[in-house]
């Protein structure tokens, strides 16, 4: 018989993943556990009929939750032990002394753990003494074995990054054959949750794992409003926000408004910054002042499709940066070709506009130095610097629509506004001093 031992806590507030805190809530690391336990059942599923399976677990909370997620054909056991080397000992040497030819034991935090990897450790085990399978911190996260070996657990510091170096050297030492798997990545920290943000855009067997979809729809989301003389606009904004808001962080940074903007902001439902005015300042500042996951930059005069925050995330689970579409308020046949030329450039030229609801991996934006010191073109030097990084762009499937306030008058007037937005851009990409630029570009508010 081969036998594999499955070491987990039962998932509970303030033990389980207590490393994640306080980026993760007490709540979110019962669930992101939780959905790691259901990952590993459907994977121990898929073993071989001849390998007995049993779950031992830390005795504290009911065990029903792990039953119930691990199924009752499994054999449950609590560990034993002074410290984890020595309740791995205890529980493998408890197996082998019932009869089985080969134990291998792992924890329950590998979402990319495989029946294969097991199973394979069975392998390494016919012809080696011992099986290690490394994680990317240094530890490891399966051992395997025939006979019973207490020494390789009297190993100082598990947790750290020596682990798997020390416990290998303790092995050769002591003339023992190793067989060792693939290195796979655990979750214990921000970072490796991070690093699994990469992971789940590019595997989409991963994507479709309840660990995925966990790390995806608790991604979080700060939105940044940068705020000037919108008197006119932001009770709107807000009425549309307030159904959100306590699913994200929601700042507006007002720029100096003259107007009553900042006296209309709801202080007790939003938070207020005080900026000078230039939207690369407001919005810098405001992606200064959270933590959130993912950035998503929003003009005050703009209407928002329903569920923006899930589209956010949708958007976000394959891309480390885009937009929404954008849409105008208007029927003319102008601002139709407005809006298709702003939405196809997006793929096309691999540059996005504020307008759009720019959402961006706030990680990303810090690294490449937030939105660049300029009075305009911010949103516009933003898609260039991306575009360099070779950072690839995605779109929203919903559009955001805008006012036409900048696009008033007949189409004549229309036309000739487009041109001259067009030609302040071909100025910027030349090179023409920002100043001169930006004094032919007048503010409407």
């Amino acid at each position: 018989m081969k036998a594999f031992i499955v070491f987990t806590r039962i998932p509970l507030e303030h033990k389980t993943k207590t490393r994640l805190l306080p980026y993760y809530t007490p709540k979110q690391c019962v669930g992101l556990h939780i959905a790691m336990l259901k990952d590993l059942a459907r994977t121990l599923n898929g073993l071989d009929a001849s390998v007995k399976t049993y779950i031992y677990y830390l005795p504290e909370g009911d065990v029903s939750i792990i039953k119930n997620i691990f199924g009752d054909d499994k054999t449950y056991r609590e560990q034993r032990g002074e410290d984890l080397g020595d309740k791995m000992y205890n529980a493998i040497s408890e197996v082998l002394a019932e009869g089985a030819e080969a134990v291998s034991l792992s924890g329950t935090d590998i979402p990319l753990l495989l029946a294969e990897d097991i199973e394979s450790s069975f392998t390494f085990l016919e012809n080696n003494d011992i099986v290690l399978s490394p994680t990317e911190d240094g530890g490891y996260y399966l051992v395997g074995m025939k006979k019973a070996n207490k020494e390789i657990f009297d190993i100082e510091g598990y947790g750290t990054g020596s682990v798997f170096e020390n416990t290998k050297q303790k092995i050769e030492d002591m003339g023992l054959s190793l067989g060792t798997g693939r290195r796979l990545r655990d979750i214990d920290t921000k970072e490796d949750i991070k690093a699994y943000y990469g992971i789940i855009r590019t595997d989409l067997d991963f994507r479709k794992t309840h660990t995925a979809i966990f790390l995806k729809e608790n991604k979080s989301i700060a939105i940044i409003i940068p705020t000037y003389n919108e008197e006119e606009t932001i009770v709107s904004l807000m009425n549309q926000l307030k159904g959100i808001k306590d699913r994200c962080e929601i700042v507006f940074v007002d720029g100096g408004s003259t107007d009553n903007t900042a006296k209309l902001i709801e202080e007790s439902k939003f938070r207020l910054l005080h900026s000078k005015k230039g939207r690369n300042n407001q919005m810098n500042l405001g992606a200064l002042s959270v933590e959130a996951d993912i950035l998503f930059f929003l003009h005050c005069d703009s209407t928002l499709p329903p569920n923006p925050l899930k589209e956010i995330l949708d958007l976000m689970e394959v891309y480390r940066a885009g937009c929404f579409g954008i849409a105008f308020k208007s029927l003319s046949p102008l601002m139709f070709i407005c809006r298709y030329i702003s939405n196809h450039r997006v793929f096309d030229r691999k540059v996005m506009f504020g307008d759009q609801g720019i959402v961006i991996d706030r990680d990303l934006f810090m690294e490449i130095g937030m939105y660049p010191d300029l009075p305009i073109m911010e949103d516009y030097q933003l898609s260039l610097t991306l575009k360099e990084k070779g950072i690839k762009l995605g779109m929203a499937r919903h559009r955001i629509y805008t006012s036409t306030r900048r696009f008033k008058g007949g189409p004549i007037r229309k036309l000739r506004l487009m041109w001259k937005m067009n030609r302040l851009r071909a100025k910027y990409r030349r090179g023409v001093n920002i100043e001169e630029i930006s004094a032919m570009y007048k503010d409407v508010r």
